[in-house]
């Protein structure tokens, strides 16, 4: 009987498809390196080629980093390339541990917001819409330029941005826009967003913060307003 080859697997057991799906924690080391390495041989898949080489290595990643090309070479389906991209990764995951973790801001006040945002959006001579997506401790996850408009007003999705925001996993959501006339006065229109914006996260689940106006020295927060 032929042997199956990993694209000839049920897609569940696929590791590109795994990692896609379900995340990089559900593979075995070998199937993560199956993944490096592309190939395997006919009759042997990647996995299992990386398998061989991990009970070489009494499957221990630290072992594994210590070999040589040479040493790799040695495994019929492992050439040069692949063992120095093999060799890469461990290195990576080597000088990740020696890493510090980066420090997410704190953005959980409008000020703080307001400082943040300050330099992205001051010289800026036509209205932007950004969202900045926090964790529950008011870490910024990300911040993402939803629109990009006109000297007065700027076109926004509310779908997009709760879009974004369940795709970060935020659990916190404040908005940000300029005015680039200098004016601090809300507009209708940015009353009739913010409210539906509220009421999109309030349905979603998810806390919404704060909707800061930002202008060169000085800003308008809805929320130190009373009016979220």
């Amino acid at each position: 009987m032929e042997k199956l080859t990993i694209a000839n697997w049920s897609e569940d057991d696929q590791p590109r498809e795994k990692l896609r799906d379900k995340g990089p924690q559900a593979l075995s080391n070998a199937e993560l390196l199956a993944i490096l390495i592309g190939s395997g041989t006919p009759g042997t898949s990647a996995v299992e080629l990386m398998q061989n080489v991990l009970n070489y290595c009494n499957n221990n990643l630290n072992t594994l980093g210590k070999m040589t090309i040479h040493q790799l070479c040695d495994y019929k389906g492992i050439g040069e390339a692949k063992a120095i991209t093999i060799l890469a990764a461990c290195e990576l995951g080597k000088r990740r541990q020696m890493e510090t973790p980066e420090e997410r801001p704190d953005v959980g006040t409008a000020t703080r917001i307001y400082n943040h945002m300050r330099p992205v959006l001051q010289d800026q001579d036509v209205e932007e819409f950004w969202i900045l997506l926090m964790n529950q401790n008011h870490r910024l996850i990300k911040k993402v330029r939803i629109a990009h408009g006109g000297i007065s007003e700027v076109a926004v999705d509310v779908r997009i941005i709760m879009r974004e925001a369940l795709l970060a996993n935020a659990t916190i959501l404040a908005v940000c826009h300029n005015h680039p006339s200098g004016s601090l006065r809300p507009s209708q229109q940015d009353n009739d967003l913010t409210y539906s914006i509220q009421k999109a996260c309030h349905t979603m689940r998810i806390h919404f913060l704060d909707h800061v106006i930002v202008t060169d020295g000085a800003y308008y927060s809805y929320h130190e307003e009373g009016r979220v």
